[in-house]
């Protein structure tokens, strides 16, 4: 046993007391507390060897280094002792890999005797061989983490019933305004519902003898052109209920409209194109020619400079702001061409989509005048729409799945597809926020969808607006 210093101390201090004639009972406080004393001092200057000290600084394992690279011997351990940083590695394997424990070098790529921080490299070895496990992946993998698909609620938030909505493919009966207005062609009246008070609104009665065929809101969302089953086009003051203006020219019935920055386009059964110019006192500007079957689909790209236009002839033209001709010809779908969409990311992308007989949406750059891809749906495309927020399109579909369906683009990839309507879904529009879209079927409803994320945030985690809240009338 070893003598403990501390007793010497005691005793001399003891006897130095008695020589002082102390009486015994001041004797033994005075020992115990200069005992104490003296026990805190020498405990903070002298430590037994067989007691661990421990201290909230991290010291490095001198176990694992290679002291060779630098010409140095590696120091003995202390009484055989792991150090506690290989303590540490040990329980992390276990805790990582069960009793199963790989070695180190099966771990970390590395053996037990490199040090991660060297001043010798190995230029030749390749990036991969640096992965946090040592994996042997293919070049060009990343490491970074994977994002999770965006959620889209695959209920719509909101129905609206719509009566006498029509069940025909080559009609275009809704549109959404810039005003956040939408309007609703339904048999011979027009209604508008405004989508933040929900009022609706009755804007006109075309009577017995006509029926309308397409609605279309100008640019600033407040006044819209109204097609009719007689050949006739009318324009509307939405704010005041009152139609300013109405422009004929077509033979017969005028099922698809655009609007451009100032001119308002018509395409109608009778095979034409008219171009009208709301300022001018005539009816039209030009007449455009091409087609050889009902125009269905109309589209001005984003810069006014190209007109789109589908027929039942199965071609897809593409007209400039001059042309009374088509400068572009495609005729690659093999159905009705009612679908179209200009891409609001890249000039000249334009999407067209087929109906029963083709079922496919094709991509064109009408700036080089190539043909890009083409994808089969599986079913009637009826209608595209491109998200302004994003580098994504929804299409809607007919016979025989009547389904939407939002894609990622150019990969054309399905982020989701929605279902809900027991017939074709025939009309498509898009808020002027560009999240939510409202969709319209025979099975006379009107549907709205959140399938796009916001401008701004972008979040890819929050169901915006999927809460439901109830089924009610447009008229």
């Amino acid at each position: 046993m070893e003598e403990d210093p501390n007793a010497s101390n005691v005793t001399t201090m003891m006897n130095s007391s008695s020589e002082l004639n102390l009486s015994p009972s001041m004797n033994t406080p005075m020992v115990s507390l200069e005992s104490r004393i003296n026990r805190l001092i020498n405990a903070n200057q002298s430590q037994s060897p067989s007691r661990s000290i421990y201290s909230d600084r991290f010291i490095p394992s001198r176990s694992g280094s290679n002291f060779a690279l630098f010409d140095l011997s590696p120091s003995p351990s202390k009484d055989g002792k792991e150090d506690g940083a290989g303590s540490y590695a040990t329980l992390l394997r276990a805790a990582m890999f069960g009793p199963e424990t790989p070695e180190k070098t099966d771990i970390t790529g590395f053996s037990s005797s490199r040090n991660i921080f060297r001043f010798k490299t190995e230029t030749h070895r390749s990036l991969n061989s640096f992965s946090p496990f040592g994996l042997d992946e293919a070049p060009g993998v990343s490491h970074s983490p994977v994002k999770s698909p965006r959620k889209v609620p695959r209920s719509p938030y909101k129905v609206l019933d719509a009566p006498a909505l029509q069940d025909d493919f080559y009609l275009n009966l809704v549109d959404w305004s810039a005003q956040n207005v939408l309007a609703v062609g339904l048999g011979n009246c027009v209604y508008l519902w405004n989508a933040c008070s929900s009022k609706v609104t009755k804007l006109c009665d075309l009577g017995t003898d006509d029926s309308v065929c397409s609605v279309g809101w100008a640019v600033r969302g407040t006044h819209l052109a109204v097609g009719t089953s007689t050949g006739k086009v009318q324009i509307w003051d939405a704010s005041r209920c009152k139609r300013t203006r109405t422009m004929e020219g077509h033979r017969l019935r005028v099922g698809a409209l655009a609007w451009g920055s100032s001119v308002l386009s018509s395409g109608s059964r009778d095979k034409s194109i008219l171009q009208r110019d709301i300022r001018c006192q005539e009816d039209h500007v030009s007449k455009l020619t091409g087609h050889k079957s009902e125009v269905c689909g109309l589209k001005w790209s984003y810069d006014n400079r190209e007109l789109a236009s589908g027929g039942n002839d199965n071609r897809l033209f593409v007209w400039n702001q001059h042309s009374t001709q088509p400068v572009l010809k495609y005729s690659e779908h093999t159905a009705a061409v009612k679908a179209i969409a200009w891409s609001p990311h890249v000039h000249g992308l334009l999407a067209s989509g087929g109906g029963t007989a083709d079922r496919c949406i094709r991509f064109w750059n009408t700036t080089t005048n190539t043909h890009l891809s083409s994808i089969d749906t599986c079913s009637q495309v009826c209608n595209l729409a491109w998200s302004k927020n994003v580098n994504e399109l929804v299409s809607t579909h007919g016979y025989s799945q009547n389904q939407i369906i939002v894609w990622k683009y150019p990969t054309m990839s399905k982020i989701a597809t929605l279902t809900g309507h027991t017939y074709r879904v025939l009309y498509l529009a898009v808020s002027p926020d560009g999240q939510t879209i409202v969709t319209g079927a025979g099975d006379e409803t009107l549907r709205f969808w959140n399938v796009f994320p916001s401008p701004k945030s972008q979040n890819t985690d929050n169901e915006i607006g999927s809460s439901f809240f109830g089924r009610t009338t447009i008229r």
